[in-house]
């Protein structure tokens, strides 16, 4: 019984060597592809000194500019409190009512958004309106 232990602690060991070289040389070949994420990430601004656009998921943004959310791309849920906080639209919702898209700072305030998405629609449309009225 102890023999047949170490033997399958060895195949085991063995298996897991594979998968390991197997693994170090797809990381090898994808090499280029790294060099394309570094790529996309400094044309979209990663290596800014501004605190907005920095961060390992910033080479998956929209490129600046290109998209354009409602209420001048601010998150809809500190419009409702009264906030402008600037969203890139990396985190969006469109609304399948009126088909408008709506831009988010976080992945926290679209999930608390969508507790009530009209409510907070509502609410920021109100502050929206009267802080470009003033």
């Amino acid at each position: 019984m102890d023999m047949m232990r170490r033997s399958r602690r060895h195949v085991m060991a063995i298996a897991a060597a594979a998968l390991l070289m197997d693994f170090a040389l797809q990381c090898a070949a994808a090499a280029p592809e790294v060099e394309g994420v570094a790529a996309a990430a400094a044309q979209r601004g990663a290596g800014s000194s501004d605190p907005s656009r920095v961060g390992i998921w910033k080479a998956a943004t929209p490129p600046v500019g290109s998209m354009h959310g409602e209420f001048g791309g601010n998150d809809p849920v500190g419009l409702a409190t009264g906030i402008r906080i600037p969203a890139d639209c990396s985190i969006n919702w469109v609304d399948p009512d009126s088909h408008k898209l709506y831009c988010f700072s976080s992945a926290t305030s679209l999930v608390y958004f969508l507790d009530s998405p009209h409510a907070f629609l509502r609410r920021a449309l109100e502050n929206w309106t009267a802080k470009n009225a003033g």
